[in-house]
């Protein structure tokens, strides 16, 4: 059972304790810092391995996929490690500030492009990569678990996801907007040279916000009983909650769609549209999208509900998909405006994404007595991780096989096989996603009910009674 120890409660029951704007911003600045790393991986990695580092396109689809092998071992891990850890900053904050910087030392390494055979670049890649997805784990788990007990109340969760979600996307705007002229004007020429200082220039303005986002927020709900449990009785008690496990494996298959067309995106600007001049305008566009989608999430939320609210963001994105598909090649004007709206959508259900699963946490708690907020959390990185990976190597094989050759003009098949990796596959996701949504059942009333519970000590009784 969880209590919530904030002094700023108002009423008897958690779910009505309201957070500072400071702390909020505070807790979204940890992914600004996040996402300046993210990002740059999501929008220019791909790119970068193929047309700067020098590797084949299915070379880095293998890696991407071969990689995540190693998330099977750490995630769980860490987030088995983060729940058992007990400090004076509480379990999870403590993360932010003792990785930081080790965080953007392997964000360097990783965009370094050393002087090695084509054999030795491979191995190098597979190295410095899989280092950065283990410091991802290990920086990521920690503060999205925090997000889930900062507060228990439903809609201040939400605004807390919103201002982290706004926060994120001006990190992925200002990755998307600065990055490619970093790389010009600290490269002098020399891509290879302007992605390594583009990167460190970025990376220490994240050490920086992760130490902002230690010192300004708090941990509040934390189990009555905090004995650490067995962790086969933590993983017996996840898999026993059916709602997080809908909403992991729909994580999963949302992050296939969106990492397939941002890994293609650079791609599609220059090949498609034949506009690589405008591949910053581009990606900028679709990030301003995603930051004024993170900014409604609330104030739409309000007032529908949040379950019909993604449903219907869901089967949009979709339809604009095929849309694209169909027309996105005939007019710059029309491509941009898709990119733009489509990023506004994606958005705007990510903050209510991540809300809905720190309520299957306070569910999953009542229906089988064991709180795993860090193993719920690692676990669903790691579907998110996961489907990073199955987008990187299915962006990177299906452009290999529709011929695609890194750095020459490319044949209408190559051209055919970036449209569908841009517009089709997140198409067939989006509507996956739609779909699966509708069997959730923690709308707020349902959660604010399974907090009161909770709070009360009373038996899992079922939903039904909700």
């Amino acid at each position: 059972m969880s209590l919530l120890t904030s002094p700023n409660s108002n009423s008897d029951y958690p779910m009505h304790e309201r957070l500072t704007v400071k702390e909020k911003f505070a807790y979204g600045l940890g992914d600004t810092a996040s996402n300046i790393v993210f990002q740059t991986v999501m929008m220019f990695l791909t790119f970068f391995y193929t047309d700067i580092f020098g590797l084949s396109a299915a070379a880095v689809g293998t890696m991407f996929l071969l990689v995540r092998i190693l998330d099977a071992v750490t995630d769980p891990l860490m987030g088995a490690i983060a729940d058992r850890t007990q400090t004076r900053w509480g379990k999870f904050r403590p993360y932010l500030a003792a990785l930081a910087i080790p965080y953007a030392l392997i964000s360097i390494l990783t965009f370094t492009t050393p002087d090695f055979s084509e054999s030795g670049k491979l191995v190098y890649a597979y190295i410095t990569y899989a280092l950065l997805m283990i410091m991802y784990t290990a920086i990521n788990i920690p503060y999205c678990a925090l997000g889930a007990v900062i507060t228990s109340n439903p809609k201040e969760r939400l605004s807390v996801q919103s201002y982290r979600f706004v926060l994120a996307s001006a990190g992925g705007l200002m990755v998307s907007a600065l990055t490619l002229h970093l790389v010009d004007l600290l490269g002098g020429g020399d891509k290879a040279r302007g992605y390594q200082l583009a990167v460190a220039t970025m990376s220490v303005l994240g050490i920086a916000m992760f130490f902002i986002c230690f010192a300004y927020t708090r941990e509040r709900v934390t189990p009555v009983n905090d004995k650490p449990q067995p962790l086969a009785t933590s993983v017996k008690g996840l898999f026993s909650n059916e709602q997080w496990l809908l909403l992991s494996g729909m994580t999963l298959l949302i992050v296939i769609g969106v990492m397939t067309r941002a890994a293609v995106a650079l791609y599609y600007i220059k090949y498609v549209l034949e506009a690589e001049h405008l591949s910053t305008v581009f990606v900028t566009l679709g990030m301003l999208g995603m930051l004024i989608g993170s900014g409604l999430a609330p104030a739409i939320t309000n007032r529908v509900c949040k379950i019909k609210v993604y449903s219907f963001c869901s089967f949009s994105i979709a339809v604009l998909c095929i849309f694209f598909y169909i027309f996105g090649h005939t007019s710059i004007a029309l491509a941009f405006g898709l990119h733009l709206v489509i990023g506004l959508l994606q958005q705007l259900t990510t903050p209510i994404l991540w809300a809905m699963l720190s309520d299957t946490i306070d569910y999953g708690e009542w229906k089988t007595g064991v709180r795993t907020t860090g193993l719920s959390f690692s676990a669903t990185m790691f579907a998110l991780k996961l489907g990073m990976a199955i987008a990187g190597a299915l962006t990177g094989w299906l452009l290999f096989s529709y011929g695609y050759v890194g750095g020459q003009e490319q044949s209408d098949r190559a051209v055919e096989g970036i449209m569908v990796l841009f517009t089709v596959v997140p198409a067939i996701t989006a509507t996956m996603g739609a779909i699966i949504i509708r069997y959730y059942k923690l709308n707020d009333q349902t959660t604010e009910f399974v907090q009161k519970q909770l709070v009360e000590g009373k038996p899992f009784v079922g939903l039904n009674t909700a």
